[in-house]
């Protein structure tokens, strides 16, 4: 660990993955004041992933601390290739970055974090992608001194968190129609949903990946979500936050069988599903899965006081029957003075990329979500 003090602040950076698990309370805390923080950023989230998806000795979290007391953190990593790069951790699989602040010391917070992160990109380009319009890494690269870049991410849509009852109430004419037709469908099925308490979690996540599995079955399916360690991920990080509130399994039952299965995962303001399973024999029962799904989704969000509901990551046309926000995450670049034309040169690279993803979909429009499957798969083994 190295360290630098300016008056009563302290700014490390932390490399060592037994010293970052110690973090866990503190972490969580500062979690807790940050009001931009989304679950992507909780300890139990990072932790886990850390543990399927980290190499040694490229972990560089930096740690800002007033009196003693953790006020900031940004959460990040070292890789190779097709640079150095200071990347997020928690990778592709995670929707949104952002560093954590303390509300009441945000001014600190962020300085302290500029001056270390200046220190620690000594040789790299700092890459921060899928960052939201008004996420605190938003105020860092706002301060920054040397050459930046801020370019468009991936979609997301939002909508208010409120019931589902009152989000039909604002559609009107044929489409608020068709969907109270399938909450009605929904209903005379007899669905029932039930959240698993957290030592159901394990036996709970395996039946949504293997419903994930067969609902994908022949359609393409992010190979990622086959895998043991995005398994192990889940259980281990899904564990916890179903523990703290900030995670929630559900299981959707007809007549005593499981037909599907949710993950949804909460913050301070946010809430939103992250993946799901449903058996294909929904469909042939003309169950319409989205709408069961939000209705619980969204009545979780009103209950817990949450005031957006994300569908996260992706412009799906199912998602525009809800007449959703648009909101377009961000990728902030940043680099030192002297480094701008490796900046530069990034800049130039994520380029290339889109415009590859571009044709693609261009060439093969019948494709289905090639944008998330290309841009979806972890930063590992570099």
């Amino acid at each position: 660990m190295t360290a630098g003090r300016a008056g009563r602040l302290s700014v490390t950076l932390c490399r060592d993955f037994r010293e970052f698990g110690a973090l866990a309370g503190e972490w969580d805390a500062l979690h807790r004041r940050c009001a931009t923080a989304t679950p992507f950023q909780s300890h139990a989230w990072l932790h886990s992933w850390w543990i399927s998806y980290g190499q040694e000795g490229r972990l560089r979290v930096l740690l800002v601390r007033r009196s003693g007391r953790l006020i900031g953190a940004a959460p990040l990593m070292l890789v190779h290739r097709p640079m150095p790069l200071l990347v997020p951790m928690g990778g592709a699989i995670s929707d949104f970055f952002d560093i954590l602040v303390d509300e009441e010391e945000a001014g600190y917070a962020v300085g302290a974090l500029q001056r270390g992160l200046d220190r620690a990109a000594r040789h790299s380009v700092v890459d921060l992608r899928e960052v939201r319009p008004d996420a605190s890494a938003q105020l860092l690269f706002g301060r920054w001194p040397g050459a930046r870049s801020r370019l468009t991410d991936s979609t997301c849509m939002e909508l208010p968190a409120r019931p589902l009852g009152d989000l039909v109430a604002r559609l009107t004419g044929s489409r608020g129609q068709r969907l109270r037709a399938k909450l009605r469908r929904i209903e005379a099925l007899g669905v029932e949903a039930r959240r698993i308490p957290q030592d159901g979690v394990p036996a709970a996540v395996g039946t949504l990946l293997r419903l994930h599995e067969l609902q994908w079955r022949d359609r393409g399916v992010n190979p990622e979500h086959l895998r043991a360690r995005f398994s192990d991920h889940l259980v281990r990080s899904v564990g916890r936050m179903v523990g703290d509130g900030s995670a929630a399994v559900t299981e959707f039952r007809i007549g005593g069988e499981v037909v599907a299965a949710n993950l949804s995962l909460q913050s301070a303001r946010l809430a939103g599903g992250y993946l799901y399973g449903a058996d294909p024999a929904l469909r042939e029962r003309k169950v319409d899965v989205s709408t069961m799904l939000l209705r619980e989704v969204s009545q979780q969000a009103s209950d817990t006081g949450r005031e957006v509901l994300s569908l996260l990551r992706g412009a799906e046309q199912y998602k525009n029957h809800w007449q959703p926000v648009t909101v377009v995450n961000q990728r902030l670049l940043l680099a030192r003075p002297g480094l701008e034309p490796l900046l530069r040169l990034r800049e130039s690279q994520v380029a290339v990329r889109e415009r590859a993803v571009e044709t693609v979909k261009a060439r093969f429009p019948a494709a289905r979500d090639w944008h998330e499957r290309l841009t979806t798969l972890p930063v590992i083994g570099r």
